[in-house]
């Protein structure tokens, strides 16, 4: 069977993201998914292999005093690239973070081969099929150059587990130029102790609707109350109520919870293209033409100082 490569993104805490997981799962449609992992040995080789990751290919650099992990998208190209010629894949399928992206763009220039991004699904064939910018229009396409390298969308499936027994593997890779911008630090921004928005399965989001303090701590004890990570609209974050990290949509995160409830959000096409994947949404907005209540699961019309404490209070009872 085919090899394809999957290029490992690691959490803080060393974990694999939730696209890795996303990756791994769709690559195999297409072959033997092989996880490419930078920097030394590393435990997350296990997850991996839980799901479907049938070889893990660790890159360091020939030079032992350069940590490959430590610098930016420049080393990950170059060890993808290396094993694209070494190892002729059947395809390089990358998680489609802002990272990812770059990564795959700059492969696909360094390799002479052809890139789809935003892609969701794959056929045995290699056709990939892709959501075009704001989710609304379904793209089938096949690359027919090179390669085929892939920005895998995430939260666009739920990743299953397949384990396999795998074989982890060094590879060397001769530092280059690339290597100079380097990460000199890294900051973790508190949470308030909300679960994170690109995993959570409960995801409390808020648009322009809110148009004050007050109301976003009304929206803020919801959320508590659920146990769910705050999302935001544009029109939120550009308002200060979120910083750009909660933003959810085109240019933001996008998410695949359980339960989304979208208080003052209008529903425009450029949020909605990350909520797609939620299985269940519910909407409050006090305009009952608002267009989230064509895409919602449930709508709620209502002054949102009225009816979010009343969510609040009838979650809080039910949960004890």
């Amino acid at each position: 069977m085919a090899e394809v490569l999957v290029l490992a993104e690691l959490t803080g805490d060393g974990e694999p993201t939730r696209g890795t997981l996303e990756a791994l799962t769709a690559a195999r449609v297409l072959g033997e998914p092989v996880a490419v992992l930078l920097g030394a040995a590393h435990p997350a080789a296990d997850r991996l292999a839980r799901y479907g990751a049938a070889r893990v290919l660790v890159a360091g650099s020939a030079d032992p005093a350069v940590d490959l992990a430590a610098h930016l998208v420049g080393p990950a190209v170059d060890v993808l690239a290396r094993l694209v010629a070494d190892r002729a894949p059947a395809a390089v399928v990358v998680p489609g973070s802002a990272a990812g992206r770059e990564v795959a763009g700059r492969l696909a220039v360094r390799t002479g081969s052809g890139f789809l991004t935003d892609v969701v699904g794959f056929a045995p064939d290699g056709t990939a099929t892709q959501l075009a910018p704001g989710g609304t229009t379904v793209v089938q396409a096949r690359v027919t150059c090179g390669t085929p390298v892939h920005a895998w969308r995430a939260a666009s499936l739920t990743p299953v587990p397949a384990p396999v027994a795998t074989v982890v593997e060094q590879v060397l890779v001769e530092p280059s130029p690339a290597r100079e911008a380097r990460v000199l630090a890294r900051v973790v921004e508190r949470s308030a102790g909300r679960p994170a928005l690109a995993d959570a399965a409960v995801v409390v989001a808020v648009g322009r609707g809110v148009t004050g303090a007050a109301e976003f701590a009304l929206v803020e004890q919801l959320a508590d109350a659920l146990g769910a990570a705050i999302g935001a609209s544009r029109a939120a974050v550009d308002a200060g109520f979120c910083p750009p990290s909660c933003l959810v949509g085109q240019s933001g995160t996008r998410v695949a919870p359980r339960l989304y409830v979208a208080v003052g959000i209008s529903g425009a096409a450029q949020h909605w293209s990350g909520v797609r994947s939620a299985q269940t949404v519910v909407a409050v907005n006090s305009d009952p033409d608002a267009p989230v209540f064509a895409l919602a699961d449930f709508g709620v019309v209502g002054d949102l100082a009225t009816v979010v404490p009343e969510l609040t209070a009838q979650v809080t009872a039910r949960r004890g």
